[in-house]
């Protein structure tokens, strides 16, 4: 194709363009606070977050331009940066994948309960996830004394001679925080999957036992999962963000930072550049290279989720 063309075929489709937007103008009126909030507060930050990352900036001074330095520290020259990716990574790996898949198991089954009963029901899975006292019932239940529950139990039963000192021992911290982040995983994501599940037609479920569908598991396959796609990709954005975005458990539980950083996060370390020592172009490479592996992670869920029902 000639330049002349090319140019020709780019203007074409640009008239179009601002043709459906003057004929579309009462829509896109509508969409405009959303996108002009949408900008400052999203993209705008995303942007300034990516150029303080290429920049030495302690806030007192002006930035200066130091190319990929930040980069090469984090991954070569930061070894605790490396141990809280590696923290991260299990945490994402274990509770994110079991966590998407409990929120919608739990969801399937109580959606079969009448509504007064799945109202109740659905607030009892749901308030953990938005209830701030649940860091203090976690850590009385793995008090380090003889006095946490779990030491007590495990004592009475002739199992333990001592206590174990489950928020401050490496060995113990790490499992105990993928029981209390499984345990608040179900959060957002479930709610839309019980909304997802509310509203599939019941009358496809009855065209399906024509078709030969046979049990709850082909229904689940060949209806319920392709009339939500929708909900699933939902859920799984939310599922990978939330645990990579893991860090308000860990201080809470474990200090901060943790003992030998055992369950120190990339988030965390984050916090630490960011807001106390007050190094932001740093503090900005580790958010950029967490917002890269969050969009990956979250591209290949979608495509996996994209071939469901097919």
């Amino acid at each position: 194709m000639s330049l002349a063309r090319y140019t020709a075929k780019k203007k074409a489709a640009f008239s179009r363009l601002i043709k459906e937007i003057i004929s579309s103008r009462v829509c896109y009126f509508f969409l405009a606070p959303y996108a002009v909030v949408f900008a400052l507060f999203f993209i705008a930050p995303l942007v300034v977050s990516v150029f303080y990352s290429f920049t030495y900036f302690n806030i007192l001074e002006p930035p200066k331009f130091i190319g990929l330095r930040n980069y090469i520290n984090l991954l070569l020259g930061d070894d605790v940066f490396l141990k809280a990716m590696k923290n991260t990574f299990i945490m994402a790996a274990i509770t994110g994948p079991i966590g998407y898949i409990f929120s919608f198991l739990f969801a399937w089954f109580i959606n079969e309960l009448p509504r007064y009963i799945r109202a109740l029901v659905t607030l009892i899975f749901y308030a953990p996830s938005i209830s701030g006292a649940v860091y203090m019932i976690w850590a009385i239940i793995f008090s380090g004394d003889a006095y946490g529950y779990i030491n007590g139990l495990l004592m009475h039963l002739g199992i333990l001679s001592e206590p174990k000192l489950w928020l401050t021992d490496p060995k113990f911290m790490m499992p105990v925080m993928l029981i209390v982040i499984l345990w608040m995983s179900l959060g957002t994501g479930f709610l839309a999957f019980i909304a997802g599940l509310s509203t599939i037609d019941v009358t496809l479920y009855e065209a399906g036992l024509v078709d030969g569908i046979r049990n709850r598991w082909q229904e689940l396959w060949y209806i319920t999962l392709p009339n939500m796609k929708g909900m699933l990709m939902f859920g799984a954005v939310m599922a990978i963000t939330q645990s990579f975005g893991v860090a308000d458990v860990t201080v809470a539980l474990a200090g901060f930072p943790s003992t030998d950083y055992a369950a120190h996060t990339v988030v965390n370390h984050l916090v630490d550049y960011g807001s106390l020592r007050f190094e932001m172009g740093y503090a900005s490479a580790i958010a950029t290279l967490l917002f890269l592996t969050m969009i990956i992670c979250n591209t290949l869920v979608q495509k996996a989720l994209r071939r469901v029902g097919t």
